[in-house]
């Protein structure tokens, strides 16, 4: 069904696309069309990711809805998880349109977005209203207004608010759409924040009686040097997960393509490669001691097999969605359950 309709929605704004696609979707849902015209997911192979047990190793990437608006429609695509955000403690409008653009020959997307949401507090209103009860995972960050130096407390309220609704939290300190965000990712400034977070987190699972595990999620634009940094501070600070990676701001790989001087970060099948260094060094560095998730360049399944045999307990998509619809979604399903 996508293909049909998707050289009609390559015609319109990127934005705009995404925003009636996902309407759609809802439409379908809610009524019974869906279930009616989409093929039955594949089996999987359970995949356990930080003490939680997935139906398949295949999740979905934040982004795609940043307020949690759309979860029920999107469960029944197959995914084994769901990660919705980023989310950031106030509502804000993002950076200025347009902020979205679609590079079809290179299956791939910059955006700029800027963390557009409409805050913490209408996502976790969107989840309570919602029915599915599969792994969730919400990913938080830091209004654009906050200082960076007091980034820490936009990710404490992000997960003191998350942890009674979330299965799992991703802290989001590498969208380079956000400004100096990036700078968290440094030794000093890493070991601070996850420090303060796993204090919280601790202090929450007592009064909550449960354990919701803390991901972080890191740029495929960082040197051997710091990823080496980053694996010493998850060592240290026992963070649960590490996501890798988030987009890239390298656009060499477009060459003279003109949207290639655009801002922002660029997703889908050029960051494949430095997403996967990443990946491979972590794997390396981390010697299983912390599970990792695979994200950046999947767009056919054995790219998601890939990451998984370079030492990711499990892989997100987004970007790759835009260009082959959800039998991307039932191919890495297929993919994973191979590699497993």
């Amino acid at each position: 069904m996508y293909q049909l309709i998707k050289p009609w929605l390559f015609r319109l704004d990127a934005e705009r696309a995404h925003h009636l696609t996902l309407q759609s979707l809802q439409w379908a849902y809610r009524s019974g069309l869906l279930n009616a015209i989409q093929p039955t997911a594949p089996t999987g192979a359970p995949v356990s990711l930080m003490g939680l047990t997935l139906p398949n190793a295949v999740g979905l990437a934040a982004g795609l809805d940043k307020n949690g608006a759309y979860i029920d429609a999107l469960a029944t695509l197959g995914f084994g998880f769901i990660e919705v955000g980023t989310v950031t403690p106030k509502p804000q409008p993002g950076n200025a349109k347009p902020r979205l653009f679609r590079l079809p020959e290179q299956e791939a997307i910059i955006n700029r977005m800027g963390f557009n949401n409409d805050g913490i507090d209408a996502l976790l209103n969107n989840v309570e209203k919602s029915q599915y009860r599969g792994i969730l995972g919400i990913n938080i960050g830091k209004n654009a207004t906050t200082p960076i130096e007091e980034a820490a407390q936009d990710y404490l309220i992000g997960l003191e608010k998350a942890y009674p609704y979330a299965s799992y939290i991703t802290v989001n300190i590498s969208s380079p759409n956000t400004k100096n965000l990036r700078a968290l990712q440094s030794q000093d400034e890493l070991s601070a924040l996850l420090g303060y977070l796993k204090n919280k987190q601790a202090q929450l699972h007592a009064q909550y009686g449960r354990y919701v595990p803390i991901a972080v999620k890191i740029a495929p634009d960082l040197d051997d040097t710091q990823i080496a940094d980053v694996a010493h501070v998850a060592r240290h600070t026992e963070i649960d997960g590490i996501i890798a990676t988030n987009t890239t701001i390298n656009k060499s790989a477009l060459g003279p393509h003109p949207l290639a001087q655009e801002a922002g970060g660029l997703s889908g099948r050029p960051v494949r490669d430095p997403s996967n260094h990443v990946l491979t060094q972590l794997s390396t560095m981390l010697e299983g001691k912390i599970p990792l998730i695979g994200v950046g360049g999947i767009v056919c399944g054995a790219d998601a097999a890939q990451k998984l045999g370079l030492g990711a307990t499990a892989v997100q998509i987004y970007s790759g969605l835009v260009f082959h619809g959800t039998n991307l979604i039932h191919e890495c399903i297929r993919a994973s359950a191979r590699a497993a």
